[in-house]
C-alpha cells in the first residue's frame, strides 16, 4: 500500500515537470517513495497553502493567492486539495 493516495501520486507523476527539469519518478511506487522522502504535504484548501508557507518561514507577504497557487511546488488536486512538494 502507498503512503500517499493514488490520485496524489498520479497527479505528481503527470505534473512533476513544473518543479523538475528531469523526471524524478516514473512509477507510482517511485513517486510515493520520492514524496515520502521529501515529506510532501497535502493541505485541504488554498488558505492552508498560505498557512503552510508562512509556518515554514517563507516570505509570502504581498503575494496573491493566485501567485501562491502558481508556485512550482504546489500541485492542485482534482478534489480541491493541494500537494506541496519542497525539493
Amino acid at each position: 500500500m502507498y503512503e500517499y493516495e493514488k490520485e496524489i501520486l498520479e497527479t505528481f507523476l503527470k505534473l512533476q515537470g513544473q518543479l523538475f527539469d528531469e523526471p524524478v519518478a516514473e512509477t507510482l511506487e517511485e513517486a510515493d517513495e520520492f514524496l515520502g522522502d521529501c515529506m510532501a504535504t497535502v493541505v485541504d484548501s488554498a488558505k492552508e497553502v498560505r498557512e503552510y508557507f508562512e509556518e515554514s518561514g517563507a516570505d509570502v507577504d504581498g503575494m496573491s493567492m493566485e501567485e501562491l497557487l502558481d508556485a512550482s511546488e504546489v500541485f492542485a488536486l482534482s478534489d480541491g486539495r493541494y500537494l506541496i512538494v519542497e525539493a
